[in-house]
């Protein structure tokens, strides 16, 4: 079965995150044994990036959700590994400046949707206006009650231009993430990444996963789908997203553009300067 189909939540479906195993590893036992398919994706990614970038009449919109310490930072270290900087850019979303607080909460993401031949890669995104905003009561439940038709809207008019969206929330449990701060303490080269708040947060775990349940199923859409995807196993985690890109790009129909110019004159004049 491909991993669109086996990771996709389908529109309409109720998702119980409990139920969804994050240490799932599929029929993969390591990593090791799994290098193998990683490096087939990636090779297979890095080709599929090049002629998206040429076709040039789509656009690519990559987005990661998930608690902290569930994979976005390395998920995007892996595609970057996997793309040329050229074609791919990053935008994270973090606390709304003054300026965007003047504005409608879509008002910025829609600054940084992709253009046509271009990926870009939400590190958090437009959803955080229904998880952290609704867990911690930042706005009226009226208010972010609402948000959730205005997302499925906004996300299909970015489709209509030409966009493909897809939405990975990485699923990992809460022993993985304690552990995974565990291993922040302990290396100097990830301590600048601790805050107290990181730990406060567990405390309403429950209440994000409640939150995470409610985005997830009332925003996957036939256009704009969500994948959960087990990450307590970051190499399993990069090849699942890797696999899934890489099957929505070879249904997209993408193709190189016929050349520009005359090519027989191009070879004449190749021809003339070469004798001369």
């Amino acid at each position: 079965m491909k991993y669109m189909n086996r990771f996709r939540v389908a529109p309409g479906h109720k998702v119980r995150l409990k139920d969804v195993d994050p240490g799932f590893t599929d029929h993969h036992e390591s990593h090791k044994e799994a290098n193998a398919a990683i490096e087939h994706d990636e090779n297979k990614l890095r080709k599929l990036q090049e002629l998206f970038y040429a076709d040039g009449r789509r656009s690519l919109l990559i987005c990661l959700q998930g608690m902290d310490t569930g994979g976005k930072d390395g998920t995007i270290s892996h595609f970057l590994g996997a793309m040329n900087p050229q074609g791919c850019r990053v935008v994270g979303f973090r606390q709304p400046s003054a300026e965007e607080l003047a504005h409608d909460f879509l008002w910025r993401i829609h600054q940084a949707a992709p253009a046509k031949g271009q990926v870009a890669i939400f590190n958090r995104s437009h959803y955080e206006d229904v998880l952290v905003v609704r867990v911690h009561n930042l706005v009226p439940r009226a208010v972010w009650s609402g948000r959730y038709d205005e997302i499925n809207a906004f996300e299909e008019e970015l489709v209509a231009a030409g966009a493909l969206i897809l939405k990975f929330y990485l699923h990992i449990s809460k022993k993985e993430q304690l552990s995974r701060f565990k291993e922040r303490l302990d290396d100097p080269t990830k301590q600048w990444k601790i805050s107290e708040s990181d730990y406060k947060e567990r405390n309403f775990w429950d209440d994000y996963m409640e939150a995470y349940e409610d985005a997830v199923s009332r925003c996957s859409t036939a256009h704009a789908p969500w994948f959960v995807i087990p990450s307590d196993h970051k190499w399993f985690r990069n090849l699942a997203i890797a696999r899934i890109v890489v099957e929505t790009l070879e249904e997209a129909d993408i193709q190189l553009p016929r050349p520009s110019v005359d090519l027989d004159h191009i070879r004449r004049e190749y021809h003339s300067a070469k004798q001369a």
